[in-house]
């Protein structure tokens, strides 16, 4: 009978047991009169009670249990699936897409402008790098959003005065060989912004493509890394040629 509300099968055997029986009865004779295996006789008897449609009692240590009148049972289930109407009238449904699509854009305005429009709409986490002159324009806006409750991290190419707690500055050696124009951006880990500058004008891609967001999560931490790394033993680094000649070659 059950079984037309959604219940299973051994559910509906119990209850129409105890629904039938004018008197409580205890477990194991519930299971002789439904038919329901013994290993499954409590479990299905906890479901029903946890779905309220039994009481219990104890009479010389022993549980026993009956079943809500039916008419009540009825009204019960009626209510709720009216409930569940209601509920599913009023809610809202939405597809939500991830676009793997790897977009470019050219020109440092439509950049810059993109990037702040990212940085506005983070709602967990931001992670940034790039030149200090670069990242000054978006360096109010970054210490709103950490004021906001945002994660900002950054980590700049150059001297920085900022109030944010999560900042790694690394000051460029002349003999820096690969430390070119570079912006990196991260939103709330989902979607990143790399832009850099090629015969002089400034070109880059955004995307939300997971493999690519992750690569360059980890590439991010791995300049952080290096930058912490190179500060804290740096005289102990220059005193090795051939550890400062690779650290001279890495981008940052």
């Amino acid at each position: 009978m059950l079984q037309k509300f959604g219940f299973t099968q051994y559910e509906s055997q119990v209850f129409e047991v105890l629904t039938a029986s004018e008197e409580p009865l205890d477990a194991t004779t519930v299971g002789k009169y439904s038919q329901v295996p013994k290993s499954k006789v409590y479990e299905v008897l906890n479901r029903l009670m946890d779905k309220g449609l039994l009481k219990t009692s104890f009479t010389n240590r022993k549980k026993l249990y009956t079943a809500l009148p039916l008419d009540t049972t009825i009204k019960k289930l009626t209510a709720e699936f009216e409930a569940n109407v209601e509920e599913l009238k009023s809610k809202e449904y939405t597809m939500t897409t991830n676009d793997d699509r790897v977009w470019t854009i050219q020109n440092a305005e439509a950049i810059s402008s993109l990037s702040q429009d990212l940085v506005e709409r983070a709602e967990s986490s931001i992670h940034i790098s790039g030149w200090s002159d670069d990242l000054s324009r978006l360096l109010p806006l970054l210490e709103h959003k950490q004021l906001e409750g945002i994660t900002v991290e950054l980590l700049s190419v150059g001297e920085m005065s900022t109030r944010l707690s999560d900042a790694h500055i690394l000051m460029p050696d002349q003999n820096h060989q690969a430390l070119e124009r570079h912006q990196l951006l991260i939103i709330d880990g989902k979607e990143i912004v790399l832009a850099g500058v090629e015969h002089d004008e400034w070109q880059g891609i955004q995307t939300q493509s997971s493999p690519l967001v992750k690569f360059f999560t980890e590439f991010f931490y791995h300049d952080v890394a290096l930058t912490e790394i190179t500060k804290k033993y740096e005289d102990t680094l220059k005193k090795d040629e051939q550890i400062q000649s690779i650290l001279m070659k890495l981008r940052y």
